[in-house]
């Protein structure tokens, strides 16, 4: 397989290369492969000179049988066959055969130069360098030598030609030898198409030398072990020798079948691009080119990403359009990638909705976010199915090799917590950090503890506290908001954000709401009893809202504590609203019926549009702490606060502020006109009990100071 030699995808290599490119050499590798095609070419010379001095008495004697086979294993290299092989495909040339025959029926001169005009036919055929054509001549060459060698030695004679007589038997030690000579044979020409290989990529020879050896020795030795037979049929009648071709016409069928199967395999039939299973075959291959490469150039800053991404809201247009467009609409976006990405990475289609990207090559870590932008440019043009355009978006997450992990698993994995991540946040992109990660080890722990601490229901690990809520007109107590604590038994208090983050995306998201739900409703009817009436607000989280059991379930906990639902605000964030709005709207309008009032928590760090705030059934908007802290400092910060004041009075809305620390921002937000605030001026959160005590002790603000601010 002499077009195997130097067709092979080397390390690095992401497809196969044109024929221009598979005919040069790299300049910085010129001088060692071609001194190595110098070496082979005069070894190959040195070893069958002595042997061609028989050749013009061969040829004379020669009988129909030796020009038939000779003719054949030139004429049959016109059209070489493709088999599974080192590459994507190596090419297998059925010559072997036949000059394998010559080499055993009449020598080592006649197979060497049949076999060397066969190569010319390949090489014209398949458009190959003259230094290619030479190398494969002088690499069959000695190969034949080394055969012939062990024929030699083993006493084996030529077994046709005028010597030959219908008597002769070549016996078992006969058999043997010619079946070491085929090893032999497929052994030397191996080594030194593999020192070919690594001389022109480079990487590791060993590596170069076992891949895909399996499956080019069961060619190969196929074709050899044709060469007896071939020489047995040409010793009963010339005529007979054709019929060799029908063996190898079922050789190649069932090769170029297997070729398509082993395609199939690796391929997405929709898009045509490679599957989940070829993506991590790249991926290793990847990763051990650039593991050589990591030892040749210490402290080497070029890295291998792998960015995941879906289509957003891809169901919709199933839905709505119907399958067929759908698939549609994928091949368009498979194009988009591939047109995007060039020959600087691998595309591949993992299914459904999702796409991969792995990108072997990128000068450092930070063009992996040049390339998500890039591909969130090339999807930004919507895409026409039958005169309808469709705009296409998706959220990508990057994962960095080796920085995020040194196998499939781990990487993919990773890419796909950043690709989740994008979506919570509606950016374009994302690259993995650990933070994010919601399944790293420590946060699976800590999620088993959470759900060990609502199964035990101990009153002093998970609690709620209670922060006033201030009428700032008045100074009256309107209400409250819920704020979840957990103390841990050995980690001690849990940074509530955390806490979420770390349940937001599991089944103990549903627990942990159902007993705040359960545990606020609860001491809204016990203050009630103690004839003190407020409004509670309580924080939902995206996961929360999608779920349309979430009303049935309040409505049911309100009917049992007998408990108003207006005394019940839900907050949402401006995050929850974008993850899924048509989903979400309907969980809204429903509460909304209920009687449960609604807030929209963190106004101003969000996604927020008029259009969303006129079509949602709010009743206040809380301006975001990080404005509220600073608008005493700066004056950006107290514009924004203004201007959400200004905004939530137009469209009807009670404004909220939180974070209100000192007395400056709250005479400022008095002035401005924000209804109510809640802080550490007024109160910190506390637990119900000292609640009570604290509303005892609170006195409203002096209403003539007031009234002199405004």
């Amino acid at each position: 397989m002499h077009d195997a030699g130097l067709n092979r995808i080397g390390p690095g290599d992401a497809g196969a290369r044109s024929v221009a490119g598979r005919n040069i050499v790299p300049r910085d590798r010129a001088a060692g492969v071609f001194a190595y095609v110098a070496l082979v070419v005069v070894g190959a010379v040195a070893s069958v000179a002595l042997a061609f001095t028989d050749l013009p008495e061969i040829l004379r004697t020669a009988g129909p049988s030796f020009w038939v086979i000779a003719v054949m294993a030139v004429v049959v290299d016109a059209r070489p066959f493709n088999a599974p092989g080192r590459g994507p495909t190596a090419t297998v040339f059925p010559s072997i055969a036949f000059t394998f025959a010559l080499l055993l029926g009449w020598g080592l001169a006649p197979a060497v130069a049949v076999q060397a005009a066969a190569v010319v036919v390949s090489s014209i055929r398949l458009h190959h360098a003259p230094w290619r054509a030479v190398f494969n001549a002088g690499q069959y060459a000695l190969a034949f030598a080394a055969s012939a060698l062990v024929l030699n030695l083993a006493g084996v004679p030529p077994v046709s030609g005028p010597t030959m007589s219908p008597d002769t038997s070549l016996g078992m030690v006969g058999v043997l030898a010619i079946l070491a000579a085929a090893c032999v044979w497929f052994a030397v020409n191996d080594a030194l198409v593999t020192t070919a290989i690594w001389l022109r990529f480079g990487g590791s020879w060993a590596r170069a030398l076992t891949g895909g050896l399996r499956q080019e020795a069961l060619s190969t030795l196929s074709l050899l072990a044709l060469g007896p037979l071939v020489v047995a049929v040409g010793n009963v009648s010339a005529v007979l020798v054709p019929l060799i071709l029908v063996p190898l016409f079922t050789v190649n069928e069932l090769a170029r079948f297997t070729e398509q199967e082993q395609l199939k395999s690796v391929r997405d039939e929709l898009t045509g691009l490679p599957n989940r299973k070829a993506l991590y075959s790249e991926m290793r291959a990847q990763a051990r080119a650039y593991a050589e490469r990591s030892s040749r150039v210490p402290g080497d800053r070029r890295r291998m990403a792998l960015l995941l991404l879906d289509i957003d809201q891809f169901r919709r247009v199933n839905d709505a359009l119907g399958h067929a467009v759908g698939d549609q609409l994928l091949g368009a976006v498979a194009d988009r990638l591939r047109e995007c990405v060039g020959g600087d990475g691998f595309v591949a289609r993992l299914g459904g909705d999702e796409f991969a990207i792995l990108a072997p090559r990128l000068v450092d870590p930070a063009a992996a976010g040049v390339l998500a932008e890039r591909v969130a440019d090339a999807l930004a043009e919507p895409i026409t199915l039958h005169g309808l355009p469709l705009d296409v978006t998706a959220a990508t997450g990057v994962a960095i090799y080796p920085d995020h992990g040194t196998d499939n698993t781990s990487l993919l994995r990773h890419a796909e917590i950043a690709m989740y991540d994008a979506k919570d946040r509606g950016a374009t992109y994302a690259v993995y950090t650990p933070e994010s990660d919601h399944n790293s080890p420590e946060r699976l722990e800590l999620l088993a503890d959470l759900r060990r601490a609502l199964d035990v229901a101990r009153p002093d690990e998970i609690q709620l506290f209670y922060q006033p809520q201030i009428q700032m007109a008045s100074g009256n107590v309107v209400g409250v908001e819920a704020l979840l604590r957990w103390h841990h038994p050995k980690q001690g208090v849990i940074n509530p954000e955390h806490l979420i983050k770390v349940a937001e995306h599991t089944a103990v998201m549903r627990r942990l709401t159902s007993r705040v739900l359960e545990d606020v409703i609860a001491q809204l009817a016990k203050w009630r009893a103690q004839g003190l009436v407020v409004r509670a607000s309580i924080n939902v989280s995206v996961r929360d809202l999608h779920r349309p059991e979430l009303v049935d379930q309040l409505a049911a906990i309100l009917a049992e504590r007998a408990v108003l639902p207006n005394q019940v605000q839900l907050e949402i964030t401006e995050g929850a609203l974008m993850a899924d709005p048509r989903r979400v709207l309907v969980t809204l309008h429903r509460l909304d019926k209920l009687g449960v009032a609604l807030s929209l928590d963190d106004f101003g760090t969000g996604y927020s549009s008029l259009q969303h705030l006129r079509r949602l059934p709010l009743a206040e908007v809380k301006i975001d702490r990080s404005f509220v802290l600073g608008m005493a400092t700066d004056p950006d910060d107290a514009a924004v606060v203004g201007s959400i004041i200004d905004l939530a009075r137009a469209l009807g809305l009670r404004a909220v502020a939180e974070g209100v620390e000192d007395d400056t921002t709250r005479r400022m937000l008095l002035r401005d006109g924000c209804e109510v605030a809640q802080g550490w001026f007024y109160a910190r959160p506390m637990p119900p009990d000292a609640l009570v005590a604290w509303l005892a002790r609170y006195r409203p603000p002096r209403l003539s100071e007031e009234t002199e601010l405004r």
